[in-house]
């Protein structure tokens, strides 16, 4: 079934608010085999909208639109359904009763503009909305379905989940896609594609897709088959391959992050970590405590920005800041020597860097970070060069500094 998402509201086409909506609905429906064909946006204009939504229900199988169905008069989506689809606006006391409902948990007086979202279109099922007011809506006419869903990105997702992702599955006929994502770090889209390409081969009916990011590389296995054990089959062979081929750079799969890798290698061997940060500025702990559980194998952390805390609290004689400076890799190995007896801890890790845009030198240019690991035998560093942009360097050095403990952890050279 082809698919057109299309998301409603000014601010997005003004760019004052990121467009989320559409990237989740367009992965939810992507990872159960349905197609998305178009995605588009569309202002707060009745007039727009209805041209928008038209031109969505003459090419699409199923239109789904996220926006502008809240009760203040910039939420204007309903208008627009009855516009296109001729039908009266019809009562439901039902909606009414829950929305007055929750309300009343809340200890508050329902407003009574509220009242307007127990208005649907003539004709139309509703989906229940239990984060707030706005009912998603659902249209069924000519062997094609159009579905408005709330902007709020917490009702939106709460909807799809448990109501319009069964009902278009109920409705789904024909080939199964089966989705595995393999998920890689330490090595770059190029090279890694390098590699897959000459060992790895493709089935029929399977495609292979490089997803980078700042974090590292995902790959992302799409196989179909005439039932769901013959996809699943498909994407499982190509999955081994690449297990074999890719084995050290891959730390998890699906939905697996690498701090949630770091923190079960940690549980598993009964250590305890530590961390110290200059230029991540905290990002390195706040990473690894958002891990549900992190409290039993992460100890804490410092926060050293200048020079001073770093000498002080972490031991990092005067002369290797003298000699090397505090970008360095003796810096950062001191400084996660320091960090690992302070905490008395397993493991300690620290990072030390240059996260512009400012601050960089012929010598030692805007984003040169040095990663350092201690354990109780010994400390070292590692030097990365991580490009110009302030956010993505300091994103780039905590996971490559989770990716240095990962090898440690497991002897990967």
């Amino acid at each position: 079934m082809e698919i057109e998402i299309i998301t409603v509201g000014d601010e997005i086409l003004t760019g004052h608010t990121v467009d989320t909506n559409a990237a989740f609905i367009a992965q939810q429906l992507t990872e159960a085999g349905f197609v998305i064909r178009h995605k588009s946006s569309v202002g707060d204009s009745v007039e727009h909208m209805e041209e928008e939504f038209r031109l969505a229900w003459k090419r699409s199988q199923i239109v789904i639109v996220t926006g502008g169905l809240g009760p203040t008069d910039d939420d204007l989506t309903k208008r627009a359904i009855v516009k296109l689809f001729k039908r009266n606006l019809v009562y439901h006391e039902e909606i009414l009763e829950q929305i007055k409902e929750r309300y009343r948990l809340r200890g508050i007086e329902m407003p009574a503009i509220n009242q307007n979202q127990a208005l649907l279109p003539q004709g139309a099922r509703f989906f229940p909305n239990k984060h707030g007011s706005a009912v998603g809506i659902c249209i069924a006419e000519e062997g094609r379905i159009f579905i408005a869903l709330p902007g709020v990105p917490m009702e939106m997702k709460q909807i799809m989940a448990d109501e319009v992702m069964p009902y278009l599955r109920s409705l789904k006929t024909g080939h199964t896609l089966a989705i595995r994502k393999i998920r890689t770090t330490g090595i770059v889209e190029s090279r890694i594609a390098e590699i897959i390409t000459a060992d790895v081969k493709l089935d029929f009916g399977v495609k292979l897709a490089y997803l980078p990011s700042l974090r590292g590389v995902d790959l992302r296995v799409m196989a179909t088959g005439g039932t769901e054990a013959e996809a699943l089959d498909k994407a499982k062979a190509v999955e081994r391959q690449l297990d074999a081929v890719c084995t050290k750079y891959i730390y998890g799969k699906d939905d697996d992050t690498l701090e949630g890798t770091v923190g079960k290698l940690l549980i598993g061997e009964q250590k305890w970590l530590a961390v110290a940060e200059s230029c991540t500025g905290g990002m390195l702990g706040s990473t690894l405590t958002s891990v549900p559980g992190a409290s039993t194998y992460f100890r804490g952390g410092i926060l050293a920005y200048a020079n001073e805390v770093k000498t002080a609290q972490l031991g990092v004689s005067e002369k290797i800041l003298a000699s090397h400076g505090a970008v360095s890799d003796k810096c950062a190995q001191a400084m996660a020597v320091g960090a690992r007896k302070l905490f008395d801890t397993d493991y300690a890790l620290a990072i030390t860097g240059i996260a512009g845009p400012d601050g960089g030198t012929d010598e030692k240019p805007v984003g040169l970070v040095f990663v350092g690991l201690a354990n109780h035998k010994t400390g070292y560093a590692r030097k990365f060069q991580f490009g110009a942009s302030r956010e993505a360097i300091r994103i780039r050095a905590v996971y490559a500094a989770l990716e240095l403990l990962r090898r440690e952890i497991l002897q990967i050279t």
